[in-house]
């Protein structure tokens, strides 16, 4: 444990912090998972309904990851392959016939 003031400040705000980002990945995971589901639900009812459902559910990821890098909260590089991924899942399963 740190003796001096400032680094105890310090211990504080980094804690807070390390706080904030845990259940900003925790929102993003459960967004990511939202996603799956609706794309489950696509596969099932290969409706027009399901499928805006889905691109919803992925924009809102989109959406959430981006604004993670922006706060720095995960690598720029890590979220593009995040929402490659994403994507990547939703035309394997539109463009398949």
């Amino acid at each position: 444990m740190p003796n001096i003031k400032s680094a105890i400040k310090r211990v504080d705000v980094a804690e807070r912090n390390r706080q904030h980002n845990l259940a900003y990945r925790s929102a993003i995971r459960s967004l990511v998972k939202q996603y799956v589901n609706s794309l489950r639900t696509f596969t099932q009812a290969r409706t027009p309904e399901a499928l805006a459902t889905s691109e919803t559910a992925l924009s809102a990821a989109y959406s959430k990851i981006d604004r993670a890098v922006r706060s720095g909260i995960i690598h720029k590089n890590n979220a593009n392959r995040r929402k490659a991924r994403l994507k990547l899942m939703l035309n394997k399963i539109v463009l398949k016939p």
